[in-house]
């Protein structure tokens, strides 16, 4: 019933207790989930969870602390490996100021050539963006992404910001950042987002929800998040759940009974 649109349980946080986790996810309502890969050695593994597991797809790219590693041969063989069943969309890619692993305009260039490759292929696109809004935004203008869609995946900006990134077409994702207390703008965007352009996430391990804050996150506790939205909206868990499992359906090309 829930859609995890956005997961590292490929992540070797999890490497012990996989189906364990996907159980305990079945438990709480989350039926289906996007397994991000960004690197070779996580795109390797989301692209075998996938193939393991009914309900899990891949989401697969060059993440921006990667940037500096990009090559013409990664891109080939990321290429090839986008075509492969229940691949669902490239990702995740974007901009990373925090961390500043590679300068600026590596992280620009390797942005920017992904996001064609996505037009090229007619995929959808999860962005990570932290401390590089500004930037984020005005490579996607630029970029024109509307005809493909984007996610902006695990959303930390206010209102004003949701509403610039939705007139680019981009989708919002949120995650367990919807319920900290220190994120009233976060809470604030969600409540404004239209459902046909809102996903829900875990981003798991990090990041994990209240009442789990500083502990490892799950796809699970995606069940967390929906239910704060729904409070937020003054609406139930079940119909926060339904609509953004729907809008996740139709972005990635996903049918109901797949």
């Amino acid at each position: 019933m829930i859609f995890d649109s956005h997961t590292h349980l490929n992540a070797e946080q999890f490497n012990d207790d996989i189906p364990e986790t996907i159980e305990r996810a079945h438990e709480l309502g989350v039926s289906e989930m996007a397994v991000v890969g960004f690197d070779t050695p996580t795109i390797e593994k989301s692209l075998a969870l996938s193939r393991q597991y009914e309900g899990i797809y891949s989401i697969i790219g060059w993440h921006p602390t990667e940037a500096g590693s990009y090559t013409k041969a990664i891109e080939t063989d990321l290429i090839q490996k986008l075509t492969q069943p229940k691949v669902v969309a490239l990702g995740e890619i974007g901009l990373d100021y925090y961390w500043m692993e590679d300068p600026k305009d590596v992280q620009e260039k390797v942005f920017r050539r992904q996001i064609a490759i996505a037009k090229e292929m007619k995929l959808p696109f999860s962005v990570h963006n932290r401390d590089a809004m500004e930037d984020t935004y005005r490579i996607l203008k630029d970029e024109d992404v509307r005809d493909i869609g984007g996610i902006m995946h695990s959303f930390n900006g206010d209102p004003e910001w949701a509403k610039r990134f939705l007139d680019l077409g981009m989708h919002i994702s949120f995650s367990g950042v919807v319920s900290f207390k220190n994120a009233p703008e976060v809470q604030a965007s969600a409540q404004i987002v239209p459902f046909d352009k809102m996903l829900v996430e875990t981003d798991a391990p990090y990041l994990a929800p209240v009442p789990y804050r500083g502990k490892r996150n799950e796809p699970g506790y995606t069940r967390y998040v929906v239910e704060k939205i729904a409070e937020l909206r003054e609406l139930s868990w079940e119909e926060v759940a339904r609509q953004t499992t729907k809008t996740a359906h139709q972005l990635f090309g996903i049918t109901a009974h797949e």
